[in-house]
């Protein structure tokens, strides 16, 4: 049974005569009746009971004819739902991204995308980049912002690279500055004094603690264990220091002051990855498009 079948019987059903039903689907008369026939053929059994001037269904064509029809818009619905993804105005993007993105970097893009593709629905899952490469490699996202480099480099991802931010640190203006009240303070300077460090595996656990050890000390923590914006609650009230991107720092508001690091300084590189074997659906490579362009 063949899909114009179907669009050829309903057509002569509706219109009770063959020649109608013909213009109606835009074909020459007899290749509709060749494959009306065809269609019997295959059922078994006459659809039509054919007579001079008068056109009219068999039981078998009576009992076809409401699911030729369902058959023909679901069809239709399919192809409609299928060019409305392709157009942009439905569909769905699952982005991951590690909490201080969803803080710093994500807003603006995410509104911009949104007031151009109203109709695409947004999911967004946070957490580490080991996380999200793990949800990548699932499928259970389309897209990740991660940090580089990966906790275990993948080559079922393909990334690229899209900005290298700043870190800086945060402390209470009601606390004693960083560094002695220089305007720029350094990694080694932190020795000895207090920091809110984040949770294990968090990617900014991990770069802080590997600058420490670099300068030749080990860490002091006064509290440990949060997410982003815990942290940056738990040094408004005074408890130590962070270190944090500088764009998580920028959207934090009043009771932070912001000490840059001195030269080389600390940065993070992020990157946008997708799953190599499989090409990211529309909406997200549109979303992607507006990433990299940002």
């Amino acid at each position: 049974m063949q899909f114009q079948q179907l669009q050829y019987f309903v057509a002569v059903a509706e219109t009770r005569h063959f020649t109608r039903a013909a213009d109606m689907v835009h074909v020459a008369q007899p290749s509709l009746s060749q494959q009306i026939k065809a269609l019997e053929r295959e059922l078994g059994a006459d659809l039509f009971l054919r007579a001079r001037g008068n056109i009219t269904l068999t039981d078998a064509g009576e009992a076809l004819l409401p699911l030729a029809r369902r058959i023909l818009a679901d069809a239709d619905t399919a192809r409609h739902e299928v060019q409305e993804l392709a157009q942009l105005r439905s569909g769905r993007v699952r982005l991951g991204a590690t909490p201080s993105l969803c803080t710093g970097l994500l807003p603006d893009v995410l509104r911009a995308f949104h007031d151009r593709y109203p109709g695409v629905r947004l999911l967004i899952e946070e957490g580490g980049s080991h996380d999200l490469v793990r949800e990548l490699a699932r499928g259970a996202l389309d897209l990740a912002l991660v940090v580089l480099p990966l906790p275990t480099p993948s080559p079922a991802l393909t990334t690229v690279e899209l900005l290298r931010e700043d870190l800086v640190v945060v402390s209470s203006p009601d606390a004693p500055r960083p560094g002695r009240g220089r305007r720029t303070v350094r990694v080694a300077d932190l020795e000895g004094e207090r920091l809110v460090m984040f949770r294990h595996g968090y990617d900014l656990r991990e770069l802080t603690v590997a600058a420490c050890r670099a300068e030749g000390f080990e860490p002091d923590f006064a509290v440990e264990g949060g997410e982003m914006d815990a942290v940056l609650g738990f040094v408004r009230a005074g408890l130590g220091f962070a270190v944090v991107p500088r764009m998580v720092a920028a959207r934090s508001g009043q009771g932070l002051r912001v000490t840059p690091l001195a030269r080389p300084g600390l940065y993070r590189t992020i990157a946008l990855a997708h799953r190599s074997d499989v090409a990211p659906p529309r909406a997200a490579r549109e979303l992607q498009r507006m990433l990299l362009e940002r």
